[in-house]
């Protein structure tokens, strides 16, 4: 008969999930099945609704990220009613969203992965959480909380909250930076560089120690897609960017032709869709995407000091990067140029200029795409819009779809390496670095 494995809900995981694995008799791994098992319905809840609230109501997907929504809904708004923002409004949507890039991926890596990576991952679970990191290497728990609480308050400070912003809207932002806010954070800058200059070093030794098991657990070749502006990773706008699994560019186009390639699979046991590579068909075109496969798609950093450290992580990945694990190397990078960039905008004398939103900003028919790279992934919407300014049709592809088909790929690969190989006997774990 076989046997099935459900194990609900997952943790370390922001969402909701649930992975099923099914053997045969003989231990064969038979089947893989990773389950998003709840849905919110935002494209319908946006129908009938008129374009300049959509800003205000996307945010809601997500606690964790919703500052991506928020702008890229932003951005549809300004591209289908033909609107070209003032600079000043740019740089500051950029900044909001480098913002919630720092304390978003920092969240992620000291809760979510460093407990399994520190106090090793069969270690009782009971204390292998950020709670036991906090308890056991209080000033490691007081330095992370301190990157996430310099990065979030800003949006708080500036944006109205810190977790459902409100200052994005179409045409650019509804206030321009006070200089007192600048001043404050401005103030921070050198203490959060060294906050993350600190994590960058505590990452490396995490790495080197689990190299051996980083190259070999889940290792599964894949596309991967990221925005890239003029192949320099960029969060805030560019292309769309797909790598092939060799390491080939096979699109770098506007966000506007993503239905050209980007293809959709509805699959029976998941509510949320696999996205992929339409050329090369399904399953065989899945991508990913999030912090490694920006890594991956990018030719270099938009900032000196990670630069400098995705071509250390090249010397010793290669580049495509095909270790799943390596995602928290690559997110720590993706922290660092945040911070220099947040450091840079707060820096830049026209940040607090107060030219920040078009006075004709008038409804009208049209399409329009918004596109960022939200901390977990590309993120799209994709509104459609009567004269009057109705939206009558809204497609949005958040990161969850561009990388569930992928987690599910990786999945399969590490269950067959677990059951069939029985890999984790072979590979040698590191010390603990946390023993209680």
């Amino acid at each position: 008969m076989g046997k099935v494995i459900d194990i609900e809900p997952l943790t370390r995981l922001e969402g909701h999930g649930k992975l099923t694995i099914k053997l045969s008799d003989d231990n064969k791994v038979e089947k893989v099945m990773f389950s998003v098992t709840s849905t919110r319905f935002f494209e319908k809840f946006l129908e009938g609704r008129p374009m300049e609230q959509a800003p205000r109501i996307v945010p809601r997907i997500c606690g964790i990220c919703p500052v991506p929504h928020h702008i890229a809904s932003s951005k549809a708004v300004d591209d289908a009613w033909g609107l070209k923002i003032p600079k000043t409004a740019a740089k500051l949507r950029k900044l909001m969203i480098n913002a919630k890039q720092i304390s978003s991926h920092a969240l992620h890596f000291f809760a979510l992965a460093a407990p399994d990576l520190l106090f090793g991952p069969f270690a009782d679970p009971a204390i292998r959480n950020v709670v036991g990191i906090i308890k056991y290497r209080p000033e490691w728990g007081k330095n992370a909380l301190e990157i996430m609480k310099i990065a979030q308050m800003f949006i708080k400070d500036f944006a109205g909250k810190a977790i459902h912003p409100m200052n994005s809207l179409p045409g650019g932002v509804a206030r321009p930076l006070p200089e007192e806010i600048r001043d404050k954070y401005l103030k921070q800058m050198d203490r959060l560089v060294e906050l993350t200059l600190w994590t960058v070093d505590l990452a490396k030794k995490v790495v080197e120690a689990y190299l051996d098991a980083i190259k070999v657990l889940g290792t599964t070749p894949l596309y991967y897609v990221a925005v890239c502006n003029n192949g320099i990773h960029d969060i805030y706008e560019g292309n769309i960017r797909v790598m092939d699994p060799d390491g080939k560019i096979v699109v770098d186009k506007p966000p506007q032709q993503y239905l050209e390639f980007l293809g959709e699979e509805v699959v029976p046991h998941s509510l949320a869709t696999h996205i992929y590579y339409k050329p090369a068909g399904y399953p065989a075109g899945i991508w990913d995407s999030g912090p490694l496969p920006a890594i991956n798609v990018a030719d270099k950093m938009a900032t000196p000091l990670a630069d400098k450290a995705l071509k250390e992580m090249r010397e010793i990945t290669g580049r495509p990067c095909h270790f799943p694990l390596a995602n928290n190397w690559a997110r720590v990078i993706e922290i660092v140029e945040a911070v220099e960039t947040m450091k840079q905008l707060l820096e830049d004398p026209d940040i607090c200029d107060t030219d920040v939103m078009l006075s004709d900003v008038e409804p009208k028919e049209g399409v329009g795409v918004g596109l960022v790279q939200a901390p977990r992934g590309m993120l799209i919407h994709n509104y459609w819009c009567d004269d009057k300014g109705i939206i009558t049709k809204a497609n949005l592809i958040v990161a969850t779809n561009n990388s569930i088909g992928a987690e599910q790929k990786v999945m399969e690969t590490l269950a067959k390496q677990v059951f069939e190989e029985n890999i984790l006997s072979k590979i040698k774990l590191p010390e603990p670095f946390i023993k209680p």
